[in-house]
């Protein structure tokens, strides 16, 4: 994935979800902000902090 450094203007509107998508390979975690172009990241979700870590 390349990396995009461009500033965002106005954040205010942002709309970021995330998702488990189950790959073939493993499951990945996806954080997307669906308010931009390729605006996302992903981890496979065993790496991923659960909801009980973040709290």
């Amino acid at each position: 994935m390349t990396q995009n450094v461009t500033a965002v203007t106005d954040a205010s509107h942002a709309e970021v979800m995330a998702s488990v998508d189950p790959s073939p390979a493993q499951p990945e975690f996806v954080i997307a902000d669906i308010s931009r172009d390729e605006a996302w990241v992903s981890m496979p979700a065993s790496e991923a902090a659960s909801l009980h870590e973040w709290i």
